[in-house]
Order: structure tokens, then sequence, then C-alpha cells
């Protein structure tokens, strides 16, 4: 296959860098990633200033910008001047975990979105560790390799990416793949108040809030049982079940 690689932790990222020494065996690849660490991201586009890539020797391009910035340009520019459509999006390998609430602030989830709204099957995948310190993303690269077998016969759906959390053990310590729905946390922890050597206040943005809503079926369920996580999203956050009742109180006010 033609796959465009990205993340959210950066070009020289191990868990980018295991993926594409693992797919560059079988696929032609092409990655396009941050040239810094860009967590927490989201699905931002930079539209204030130009963007910069830079080549490096192993072929890999590098932009001053977000994860979406970087399959954007893929996408848009980079790969269309050089007529080589890729087939497949690939997001990752990011250093702790997507899931839950998290896929609302992810760079790496971002960058497979912005994958699937510019027409192309995309995936995003984590390796849950603590404290993002990661060992086994080996286990990750399998876990891809052998998702790209799978859908070889049974393609995404229009509008679907796949989001996978994979657990951070060797893959002989992984029972298989799960499919989930998404997690629910707890609200974040309060920011951290601090001051700089001048005195002036400033402020850490918390972190993550614990699994709230964890039950069998939910994506934290999965990898803390052993599991591989692959949970469906999709880009229509429309809330269906809330229109018919909406517009049966809203459209029949009159503006005022």
């Amino acid at each position: 296959m033609k796959i465009l690689l990205s993340n959210d932790d950066g070009i020289n990222a191990p868990g980018l860098q295991t993926l594409r020494s693992r797919m560059v065996q079988q696929h032609e690849v092409t990655t396009v990633a941050p040239d810094r660490n860009r967590s927490g991201a989201s699905h931002s586009l930079t539209l204030n200033r130009p963007l910069h890539l830079h080549t490096h020797s192993n072929g890999d391009y590098s932009v001053d910008g977000t994860p979406t910035d970087c399959v954007h340009l893929a996408l848009t520019g980079l790969l269309a001047e050089q007529q080589q459509d890729p087939e497949i999006v690939i997001s990752g390998i990011n250093a702790g975990a997507n899931m839950a609430d998290d896929v609302l602030y992810s760079g790496t989830v971002a960058a497979a979105m912005e994958g699937r709204f510019l027409g192309l099957p995309a995936i995003a995948v984590s390796l849950v560790c603590k404290d993002n310190r990661c060992h086994n993303y080996e286990s990750g690269a399998i876990a891809v390799e052998q998702m790209l077998e799978r859908l070889d016969d049974h393609p995404l759906g229009k509008e679907t990416i796949l989001n996978i959390n994979v657990p951070d053990l060797p893959w002989r310590e992984i029972r298989g793949f799960k499919v989930t729905h998404l997690g629910r946390r707890h609200r974040s922890e309060p920011v951290v108040k601090m001051q700089d050597p001048r005195g002036e206040d400033i402020y850490w943005i918390g972190a993550a809030g614990k699994a709230e809503y964890s039950e069998e079926g939910t994506d934290f369920h999965a990898v803390d049982s052993g599991w591989i996580s692959v949970t469906p999203l999709h880009t229509d956050l429309t809330q269906y079940g809330a229109v018919n009742k909406m517009e049966s109180w809203l459209d029949s006010e009159e503006v005022k």
C-alpha cells in the first residue's frame, strides 16, 4: 500500500520511527510529521503564517506546524505535486493513551481525522503506557500491520477512522483485538499555579482525569484487560437523537 504516516509527538519520536521501520518493509511510505512535539494540538490549522517543510536525509519530511497541518500539506500540496496519492493515512504511534475524552484533544487522532476529511481511510494508533514512558512500540507496529491485512478484505466505511489503543506489553502477552466504544473520564485535574523568575503567575494545565466510565465494552476496559482496543470514530458530530426534540420547540418559535 501507499501510506502517509504522521503523528503529534514529532518527527523524531520513537513511536513514529518504529512504525515507519516496520511499514517500509512491505509498503511505500511517506512520512510527514511536526518538527517538534505538538501533543494536544487537536484539529488546529496554522492560518496566521506560512508553513516550512524540511526534508530529512532518510526522505522523511517535517513541518513547523500542527499534525493537521502536516496531513493537509501532504495531501493537498506535497504528494499531489509529486502525483503520489496515498491509499491510507496512519497517525502514531503515540506515546500514551488516546481513549475516551482524549480524542477531542489529541493531535494523533486529529491527523487521522484530517486524512478522512480529505477522502482517505485513516487509523490513529497509541501505546497506553504510564507517564508516557513507553517500552513496547513494536507491539503497536505489529497491531497496525495486522489491521492493514484485515482492511484489505474489510475496507473502512465512509467517514470512519479507527482509533487503536495498544497495551504497553510485549506482543506475546497481548490477548488480541477488541472492538470498543469510548469510555469517559472524570473532569481534569486543576491547573498547577506557579511563579516565573520574575514573580509573575504562570499556569500548567492539569493532568487528564481518571476513568469514570470504564465498563466492559469501553476502550478503558479492553486495554486494562490486555486487549488492543479498536474504536470506530466518525467525523459527523451531530447529535441526531436531539434533532427531532429540538425541532418541536425551536422551529416553532418566531425570532423576537
